[in-house]
């Protein structure tokens, strides 16, 4: 969540650039640091009674060694009534900080000062671009090439599980696994440690992440926990509520799962095919860092997850998010679009994002400086990449209309065969 001292010292700027993400904040805002006013007011009161309570508790003890019995007794029912008093004001503060809290988890983080303000992802700007000499055009899309080559049962996922699943088959399978070997190798030769993460977590890690409150909807529930959008909420996570060594930062994290989301807003959206499930596979990036390095820490995430396109030989391009299209933890965002022959356009396949100290306030992760301070880490997260995106994107941009050219990065893996027919 964001600070809310810093919500109080700049409410003016604060409230120009979250109400620039779209939505008005302004209500929102007055109403936190209302509270939080309330809330230091009501701490500073506690804080005397129970100052002059325990003043008057010696008082007691000193009347009684001097024996005098009534003005013990008459000091004893004033302690009394400060008893009640100080029950009431914290019942008060409780209170006042659970409506504070509550508030404060539904504010999405407030956008870096230098992001491009708009409204939605025709407003971002387009960074760069790579492999355009690549860039083909043709007619057939994703699902039709992998049910031709028998590497995705369609029909077997809706059969199993409903809508938006699928099954990959016999060599399709193998192509999910060795994308993620591929991917994991590259990660874990560059820096980041592997982890192997349960895909089940207790709300405090989805607390952390900022995916609850906000997002339940598109949450799968199980019982009182919930199954992960994305390893960055496990992996994030590792260290909630420690303080760190600030010389073991960066922490680098990698991950390969299964991730899993009800998409709950994208009715009607990309039904068909492999872009949009509800099961999915994905290699994540997480990075835990120190704040000063957190802004060169996201360029150098969003190079390693170009990196794995350029290994495929992939035409893509980098936009920078624009306020309106920047997701609900991230300070700034950088979208990795592939190139989509069938559709004639880029498609996200990696989102790479600074959230800052947002996501490190909720899980009170720390590290001590050079001068022994308490500091919040910042923490930054990317899909390293969306491996059913990747697996899609292959399809498409290796298609000649026959069969399957296989990337050479893929090709040891298959016994150095050149197609899929």
């Amino acid at each position: 969540m964001i600070d809310i001292n810093y919500v109080e010292q700049n409410l003016k700027e604060v409230t120009k650039r979250l109400n620039s993400r779209t939505q008005d904040y302004t209500n929102d805002l007055i109403f936190v640091v209302e509270k939080n006013t309330l809330r230091k007011q009501l701490l500073k009161q506690v804080e005397e009674v129970k100052f002059s309570k325990n003043l008057m508790s010696k008082e007691v003890g000193q009347l009684l060694r001097n024996n005098n019995q009534k003005e013990a007794e008459e000091v004893k029912q004033k302690v009394s009534q400060m008893n009640i008093t100080i029950e009431e004001l914290d019942k008060q503060l409780k209170e006042v900080e659970k409506e504070l809290d509550n508030k404060l988890r539904y504010i999405p983080n407030i956008p870096n000062s230098n992001m491009p303000i708009g409204i939605d992802d025709n407003d971002n700007i387009e960074v760069r671009r790579f492999g355009e000499d690549k860039i083909i055009n043709h007619k057939t899309p994703h699902w039709d090439i992998a049910s031709k080559l028998k590497l995705v049962d369609f029909e077997a996922g809706p059969k199993l599980s409903g809508s938006r699943f699928l099954v990959y088959t016999g060599l399709g399978s193998k192509i999910v696994r060795v994308i993620a070997d591929i991917l994991l190798t590259r990660h874990t030769n560059n820096g980041y440690q592997e982890m192997f993460v349960p895909v089940i977590v207790n709300s405090d890690s989805m607390y952390g992440t900022g995916n609850l409150p906000k997002f339940e909807d598109d949450a799968y529930k199980v019982g009182d926990q919930y199954l992960i959008p994305t390893a960055e909420v496990p992996l994030t996570n590792l260290h909630a509520n420690e303080i760190l060594d600030c010389d073991k930062l960066p922490i680098k994290y990698t991950s390969f799962t299964q991730c899993f989301r009800q998409e709950a807003g994208s009715a009607g959206r990309d039904t068909k095919g492999m872009i949009r499930l509800h099961q999915f596979n994905k290699v994540e990036l997480v990075k835990i860092v120190h704040p000063e390095s957190s802004d060169l820490e996201l360029e150098a995430l969003v190079k390693d997850a170009e990196d794995i396109l350029q290994m495929f030989e992939l035409p893509y391009r980098v936009v920078e998010l624009c306020t309106g299209d920047v997701g609900f933890s991230s300070m700034k965002t950088y979208d990795l679009e592939v190139w989509f022959p069938e559709q004639n356009k880029y498609r996200e396949i990696s989102s790479c994002s600074n959230c800052g100290d947002f996501q490190a306030r909720n899980m009170a992760t720390r590290f001590k400086d050079k001068d022994g301070k308490t500091k919040l880490v910042h923490t930054l997260n990317g899909s390293g990449v969306a491996i059913d995106r990747l697996f899609a994107a292959i399809l498409e941009n290796y298609w000649d209309g026959e069969k399957l050219t296989l990337p050479k990065v893929m090709k040891p893996y298959f016994n150095n065969q050149e197609f899929l027919k």
